[in-house]
Order: structure tokens, then sequence, then C-alpha cells
């Protein structure tokens, strides 16, 4: 439901696409990526206190360039959980033939922060031409039914980012605007899945907001 141009192309589904990359592995991930690219970072606004995040490009076959938000507002921001290791994940994105990407990939042991898409382009994840273009996307590295990878560094990291987008883009932080995959309509997954804390993490979201307000 994703489209590079008009939103009106059809896409396979964002996880039947991740669970076909599991082969790609980080000798693909290398192949995609120039070394200079992979440690680039994008101009950040450190004063919403949104935390570093090391640059590293999917493939501009797999979203939309833009100039948000003059050509669509950010309203959402959009959580994921990836069916996929984050290495996979970043390879999966970097495919060109793969037609999908979030903006951010957050890794579950440390809380390391990749982004993938710029924050003024439309990334290919909520499978929702609409919403995509009005949202950013974050993945986190796990399995919904597996919440030993919802780790409190993967939390605190991306509430911090959410925070930071929230108050770039004048977005209330509240359930209405930061939504799971499953709640974009047409959505036929259940990321982030019923083990997701909503409650510690948008309480993690407002302390971040409050700390980088004060």
């Amino acid at each position: 439901m994703d489209s590079a141009r008009h939103g009106r192309i059809h896409r396979p589904a964002r996880r039947t696409l991740l669970r076909g990359g599991a082969a790609l592995g980080l000798a693909a991930m290398a192949a995609a990526v120039p070394a200079a690219a992979a440690t680039a970072q994008p101009r950040s606004r450190p004063e919403w206190g949104r935390p570093r995040a090391e640059w590293i490009p999917a493939n501009p076959a797999n979203y939309t360039v833009s100039n948000r938000p003059s050509s669509y507002p950010v309203q959402l921001v959009v959580v994921h959980v990836t069916q996929e290791t984050y290495a996979d994940t970043l390879a999966i994105f970097q495919n060109p033939a793969r037609s999908v990407s979030a903006h951010y990939v957050v890794r579950s042991a440390d809380g390391h922060l990749a982004q993938m898409v710029r924050d003024k382009d439309i990334g290919w994840h909520a499978g929702n031409w609409n919403y995509n273009t009005r949202s950013i996307g974050i993945e986190h590295e796990g399995w919904v039914d597996q919440p030993e990878w919802f780790t409190d560094a993967m939390y605190r990291t991306s509430a911090a980012l959410t925070a930071a987008i929230c108050a770039e883009h004048g977005i209330h932080v509240n359930r209405t605007n930061i939504i799971g995959h499953h709640e974009v309509p047409g959505a036929t997954h259940t990321d982030p899945g019923p083990l997701w804390d909503w409650d510690r993490y948008m309480g993690l979201v407002r302390a971040a907001g409050a700390r980088a307000r004060s």
C-alpha cells in the first residue's frame, strides 16, 4: 500500500519483507553503505533532547523524498517491532528490492539508535500511504511475543526520540498521536503487540519531554 510516488502501488506486507531478510546479514549491510555514509550524522536538534543517532541510510528505492513538514504535516509517531534482529533490519531497509523502510531502528541490547530515513522524507512503514505521509516510524529490535527484547535502554532511547519528535512538530503526547502499527487503519500487523508496555513508554516520553524543557 506504500508508494514511491502517488501512494497507489500496492506493496508486500512489511512483516513479510522483514522475515525475508534474515539471509542478507551483515555482509549485505556493509556492501550497501560506504563506511563514510554509515558514520555521518544528520543534522540534529539538541535543544529538544533528541538522542544521538547513527546515520545508516536506507536505499533511496525504499522511501519517498519529500520536504516535510512543508509538503505534509508530521502528526504521528508509529511504534513498530521488527520481528527481526537489528542487523538484519538494517540490511532489509538497504536492499532496493524490499520496498520498505522506517525512519529509525532501536537496538535492544543497549538502545543504540540508527536513523535510516530523514524526518523530512516519507518512510514506507505503516502500510497506509496517508499515515506514511504524516508519521515518523520507529522500529524496535525484537519479537512481539518475547518481551525480554524490550529492554530499559530500548524504552528510554525510543521515548527520548518520540518526545523530541513531538516537541519539534507540536504533537500532543497521547495515545491518539503515538500509536502502534496495529492501530493504523487497514493494518494486518500486531506489533508492537500486547507485551509492549504502553503505560511505561508514555510515562518515559512525558518525562523525557519535561527534562528537555527544564
